[in-house]
């Protein structure tokens, strides 16, 4: 891996330090990961699953993987801190051609592709609010990443306090809506018995893309790994207290939801927290929550900001034509080039997207395919590090070892292979070997460019 290069930003430069407090770090994850999406999948676990039991199981499940996962992923990032988070993994594991490529999906797909999206759901929501005419949606959206990314090019330090705030007002909405699902529960129409029929595995395993879907965003802690207080100890904490929390918040709003409109009436409903909180508090509640829900696609996107920049970032270290992003205000505590390239990319998704159909079902279309193949990836880093390098020190190893990863990669192949069947049967798997195909030949051009420097 190349060093971090000596350069000049016109203020400081430098590379990253241990300013964030644990409470920030697990704000930051569970502000990433606890998004738009949970007012959203609900439903459509609740549809595809056609019981309580196994729809609440799946939930249940997706934390449990998530778990593993975000264990694999404390040993690699106390092993081998680095700003770069699972891009760094992959470089070390596989060579820089495998990590360059999946740098480039999350540059150009995930990460960006998240933010565009979630600022759609911020625009809807908050032209319910303050409407700013015909193409209020996206005027709002085109705001919001604006304004986010003027807030972390301020530093680290105001968008760690901004992402705490916003995560309280967040899990507030939640608990909010909660509370409305266990008062309106004596309304809903019964459900069936648990475990009462059985859906077929295919069907679970969509379930499971749209379940951890909504849990996505976890292994995102690894890009902070460099910038928390407290150094490596800090880090397992940290990624267990935030996958509990999150799994806990994410059962107790299912069960809420389960409870106040039934399993039919939640398979069936379109905006299951409108409608929900509008039966328990009248219309006023409802409005409530749109603030709530905007709120939770604010924090989402501010959270992917601060860990997709850091992914540029680190691209930027290895390849002398992106160079350029790999500059670090030591001042600010913030990659400032690469803000600004992800906040471009971001601003294009957005005028693509708004020309499309249904924004959530087209990035899962979009994204989970290439998502779920190089989490396998990073899964399998875990073993090739460990046969590679068996006396480097680990102050954490996962539990469990071999069986935690095994079940966390096996768990990961079967999900890239329902994300390409789901994809496929919506005739979009192609996009994902689109993405792909640039990526190669973005690869072959910086290869070229490296070599040319070099002679």
């Amino acid at each position: 891996m190349a060093n971090i290069p000596d350069q000049n930003d016109g203020h400081t430069a430098g590379q990253p330090e241990k300013r964030l407090s644990a409470l920030s770090a697990v704000a930051i994850i569970v502000g990433i990961v606890i998004g738009a999406g949970i007012f959203k999948t609900p439903a459509m676990v609740a549809q595809i699953t056609g019981d309580p039991g196994w729809m609440l199981a799946v939930w249940a499940f997706g934390g449990l993987i998530s778990l593993a996962g975000a264990l694999c992923y404390a040993e690699l990032a106390t092993t081998y801190p680095h700003a770069g988070g699972d891009y760094h993994f992959l470089s070390l594991a596989f060579g820089q051609q495998v990590s360059f490529l999946y740098a480039w999906a999350k540059a150009t797909v995930i990460n960006t592709g998240s933010i565009a999206l979630l600022a759609f759901v911020f625009g809807e929501y908050m032209s319910k609010v303050v409407y700013l005419g015909p193409q209020s949606n996206a005027i709002w959206a085109v705001l919001i990443v604006v304004a986010l990314t003027a807030v972390n090019l301020v530093g680290i330090h105001a968008a760690a306090w901004v992402q705490t705030l916003l995560t309280v007002v967040e899990v507030t909405g939640l608990i909010f809506v909660s509370i409305a699902g266990f008062v309106v529960s004596n309304e809903a129409p019964p459900s069936p018995a648990l475990f009462s029929q059985t859906p077929p595995l295919g069907l679970m395993g969509l379930a499971m893309v749209f379940v951890l879907l909504t849990y996505g965003g976890w292994n995102e802690a690894a890009y902070i790994s460099a910038e928390v207080k407290g150094g490596r100890r800090a880090i397992v904490p940290i990624i267990v207290l935030s996958i509990s929390l999150i799994t806990i918040v994410y059962l107790i709003v299912n069960m809420a939801l389960l409870s106040g409109l039934g399993l039919a009436g939640l398979a069936d409903s379109k905006a299951v927290a409108s409608e929900i909180t509008g039966r328990a508090f009248g219309v006023w509640g409802a409005k409530a929550l749109g603030l709530f829900a905007a709120a939770s696609a604010f924090t989402s996107i501010n959270a992917t900001m601060i860990v997709g920049a850091r992914s540029n970032y680190a691209l930027g270290l290895n390849w002398p034509a992106l160079r350029f992003m790999a500059k670090w205000n030591a001042g600010r505590g913030s990659p400032v080039v690469a803000y600004l390239v992800q906040s471009s990319l971001s601003l294009a998704l957005v005028g693509i997207g708004f020309w499309q159909r249904d924004g959530f079902e087209v990035m899962v279309e979009f994204t989970a395919p290439v998502f779920w193949v190089f989490l396998l990836l990073v899964g399998l880093s875990l073993f090739v590090m460990r046969w590679r390098e068996p006396h480097t020190v680990r102050p954490f190893k996962v539990p469990l070892y071999p069986f935690t990863p095994i079940l966390f990669c096996v768990t990961c192949g079967y999900l890239a292979y329902s994300s390409v069947t789901y994809a496929a049967s919506q005739h979009a798997a192609h996009i994902s070997l689109w993405v792909m195909g640039a990526g190669c030949v973005a690869l072959v051009l910086n290869r070229i460019f490296t070599d040319a420097k070099n002679r």
